[in-house]
């Protein structure tokens, strides 16, 4: 098979296709993912998640090195935070797999904890062996050709948790610490600063710049080293692992072969689920960024601007992939991180600005995007109708249905990037109007097989209803 990718050397361009892993069928896949046991890292920023319960710390572990003790305690510091209401936790709950516990598309954070995000909060979780960021990532895959990879946030601009780290402590709207000077006296002031000077020794303190640095490399020990950032505890992993528990039922079995198929779903394209890099296996993910065309998100304040646009690796907020000029040809313009697909049915905002909120209108979206624009897209010109027909579907983000005009397709990204859009299945640019690649069937069976990626110790946003998963 053939699919396309987004790639740096102009419009989406040929390659070759992912493992077929599907050909495996339901009985043979187990054996060829063996699931990795390992640390965990993060790449997410550090909002608040505004209405939620305060996070509360676990007891330190006696496993931990003294470096991700220290770490363990920053995490759950709400006063490292301008407003002094905001810790890393306050939205990378671990009771919400290490992610927001509300469906805010942003969240709120700054110094008195009313300024909106720009992007939204990933997962911290599975993000132990993420490599830095390249323009030409191998692919894990060992077949598709190298392109832009790696690195941790949305855009891939910090190479390790540490450098991750940073961002949300010093960013206005997030942590919103005035430095990193002003980090260290919190930390200084704090009552597990002896042992911070345990682990980082008696003059830990003397050095502002190197305390601080101390401070970002104790909260990548602490996500490297807890368990709870990488459980591996998904009914997923105990059916690669051929354990009691996890047989997948039928509909479940059908919706794996979606994910995997590339004639329908083709999710492995992007998310794979095989051998990885550094020794992981099955993340569901290769690591690698792509242009999608998310539809603008008017709940972001930023969006009401609009000379604004958010264009992941080539800026704003990454700049050293920013075009010479404005809409000047530059193919890292519109692309963003593929996440892991792990704990996916547990979020309840998607993609890079949390456009969409729930797992269904996503694949939807996948589904659609091509066929049914007007579903996702504004209509410019047209004239809403007074009711919508009978059929018109009601799981898109716009609800009024259009005589005339023309759908803004792309709406949050400049025209001259159009041609930065990714054409493989199941977005593959076929004609509006004509067949989409999956039938109702198969997305209900995808959302089945993705709800087996969820850990133990998480809930589904949607919960199945009764037997929904089973045959």
């Amino acid at each position: 098979m053939r699919v396309h990718r987004s790639n740096p050397r102009g419009p989406a361009v040929a390659r070759a296709g992912r493992l077929a892993l599907a050909a495996l069928g339901a009985a043979g896949i187990a054996g060829a993912m063996l699931v990795a046991c390992g640390g965990s890292n993060g790449s997410g920023s550090a909002a608040t998640a505004a209405g939620a319960a305060p996070a509360a710390a676990p007891a330190p572990s006696g496993t931990l090195s003294l470096a991700a003790q220290v770490g363990q305690k920053m995490f759950f510091d709400k006063n490292l935070s301008g407003s002094g209401a905001m810790s890393c936790a306050s939205c990378h709950d671990p009771a919400h797999a290490h992610a927001p516990a509300n469906d805010l598309s942003v969240q709120l954070g700054g110094a008195r904890m009313d300024q909106a995000g720009l992007r939204a909060v990933p997962s911290l979780r599975y993000k132990d062996v993420t490599p830095a960021y390249a323009d030409l990532l191998d692919n894990p895959d060992g077949i598709s050709v190298p392109g832009p990879g790696g690195g941790l946030t949305w855009d891939g601009r910090a190479d390790t948790l540490a450098a991750q780290a940073r961002i949300p402590l010093l960013d206005p709207v997030e942590m919103a610490n005035a430095s990193s000077a002003d980090v260290v006296k919190k930390l200084q002031a704090a009552d597990y600063a002896p042992l911070i000077a345990k682990a980082f020794g008696a003059k830990a303190f003397d050095d502002s710049d190197a305390a601080f640095a101390n401070a970002l490399l104790a909260l990548q020990a602490y996500q490297l080293e807890d368990k709870s950032f990488h459980p591996y505890s998904s009914k997923f992993d105990l059916y690669a692992g051929n354990k009691i528990g996890g047989a997948l039922t039928p509909a479940e079995t059908r919706g794996l072969k979606v994910f995997t198929n590339p004639d329908t779903g083709n999710c492995a394209s992007c998310h794979y689920q095989g051998a990885g890099l550094n020794g992981s296996s099955a993340l569901f993910t290769d690591f690698s960024y792509e242009a999608i065309g998310v539809p603008r998100n008017a709940g972001i304040p930023a969006d009401n601007d609009l000379r604004y646009f958010d264009m992941g690796v080539c800026g704003p907020m990454r700049t050293d992939h920013a075009p010479a000029a404005p809409n000047a040809a530059n193919g890292f313009c519109g692309m963003f991180k593929a996440p892991t697909l792990r704990n996916v049915a547990t979020r309840t905002a998607f993609f890079h600005n949390g456009v969409m909120h729930s797992l269904e209108q996503v694949i939807r979206f996948y589904n659609t995007r091509d066929t049914q624009p007007e579903l996702w897209y504004p209509t410019v010109g047209g004239t809403p109708k007074a009711k919508n027909d009978p059929g018109f579907p009601s799981y898109g983000l716009v609800t009024t249905q259009y005589t005339g005009g023309k759908v803004q397709k792309y709406d949050d990204l400049p025209t001259a990037y159009a041609p930065n859009i990714d054409t493989q299945l199941p977005m593959d640019g076929r004609a509006a109007g004509s067949a989409p690649p999956m039938s109702e069937q198969d997305m209900a069976d995808l959302v089945c097989f993705l709800n087996t990626l969820s850990d133990a110790d998480t809930k589904p946003a949607t919960p199945a209803k009764p037997g929904a998963c089973v045959n």
